[in-house]
């Protein structure tokens, strides 16, 4: 594959809120597939649509350009404008015309700063919605059916906008004992129990989705000769099962960020690389550091040819399916905003609304990442 090809397996985080002439340099010279933006980068509406388009002038091909905007604690824009409601609290709430408004509503405003795919829903059903587990607050559901119908209309409401979808996060942390962030979960679950809960969204809701992300979690069950092997590398999960079984052979699978612990403290960065696309993944997710998506392109180029176009040509036909942004402007960022506001009311009531989630980096690093 062509050098100027291969950055689009890669989808990246950057380090700022604007790009200084290294940077832009830098990502020039790599040409990634996609973006992923974070706290890190946000600080105003007007700066943060500037980033947007700025990432776009820069790539030779269409970028994704994407965020984790799911509600509650996991909501990047809540730094320049309101908390949607979390999906347990809408959940909670049982109404599935609240949903659909979130799902409008998060499509609306992505569009708007310049995004083309959010990563959400997440699909993973909750046992216990106190688990320390990365998951607290973030699932539509305590069974396979409530996660279906409740995950399924945000889905088709956000998907309405013009936004791509991401299910995440395959095949669940729910049953994980700890947060992926900081160590590899290893996950007991016989293959039975994972058929009847863990794929299940996923066979039920596959059409509907435009993206999969993989977990960084390990399966005895279907890596029990591999031990500590995160799902994230296995061939066995991804085209085994998610490619063959449940079909999904012409959809874009990612992985997870590739910089959690869960990966850093089990597999060598060149084997990480190798591991994820030889399994299936179309696309690397490094959130943190530039230098080691640079370090990623490198090591991509050792991989065999028909693995690689397999995966551009996933990549294409979902960027085949972008939309363009909306026209910015603050009065209408103004108006969605006021809308959440009054959806994060009629879900919670007044004055539950005025709490807004705490940032609590040290219990996970998933709000701030």
């Amino acid at each position: 594959m062509e050098d100027k090809y291969l950055g689009q397996l890669l989808l990246m985080g950057i380090p700022g809120a604007e790009l200084d002439a290294d940077t832009a340099r830098r990502l020039k010279a790599l040409q990634p597939g996609g973006f992923i933006i974070f706290g890190r980068n946000i600080k105003s509406p007007v700066q943060l649509r500037k980033l947007m388009d700025d990432l776009r002038d820069l790539s030779d091909i269409e970028p994704i350009l994407t965020i984790d905007q799911e509600g509650g604690r996991v909501s990047r824009l809540r730094l320049i404008g309101q908390e949607p409601p979390n999906a347990e609290a809408l959940r909670k709430k049982n109404d599935l015309g609240l949903i659909k408004r979130h799902g409008r509503l998060t499509g609306q405003i992505l569009r708007l700063f310049g995004f083309n795919l959010d990563l959400c829903p997440v699909l993973d059903v909750s046992h216990d919605d106190t688990a320390d587990n990365s998951l607290m607050g973030r699932c539509y559901g305590t069974s396979v059916n409530e996660v279906i119908e409740k995950a399924a209309t945000f889905n088709h409401a956000m998907r309405k906008q013009g936004i791509l979808s991401c299910g995440k996060h395959y095949p669940g942390y729910a049953n994980a004992d700890c947060d992926a962030h900081h160590e590899l979960p290893v996950i007991n679950r016989t293959v039975e129990e994972l058929e009847e809960e863990e794929f299940a969204p996923y066979r039920a809701m596959l059409p509907d989705l435009d993206s999969v992300m993989v977990c960084h979690s390990h399966y005895p069950a279907f890596d029990g000769d591999r031990p500590r092997w995160p799902a994230s590398l296995s061939k066995n999960l991804i085209t085994g099962v998610l490619r063959n079984q449940l079909g999904y052979d012409n959809g874009l699978v990612m992985t997870d960020d590739l910089d959690m612990g869960a990966i850093l403290n089990e597999v060598g960065f060149e084997d990480v690389i190798k591991e994820c696309i030889l399994a299936g993944n179309d696309m690397a997710m490094i959130c943190h550091r530039v230098e080691m998506v640079e370090e990623a392109k490198l090591h991509l180029a050792k991989l065999p040819e028909l693995v690689l176009d397999d995966a551009r040509a996933r990549i294409e036909r979902l960027k085949a399916r972008i939309v363009a942004p909306t026209k910015f402007s603050m009065e209408a960022f103004e108006a969605i905003n006021k809308e959440i506001w009054d959806l994060r009311v009629d879900t919670l009531g007044e004055e539950k609304a005025k709490i807004l989630s705490v940032e609590d980096g040290k219990r996970s690093p998933v709000e701030t990442y």
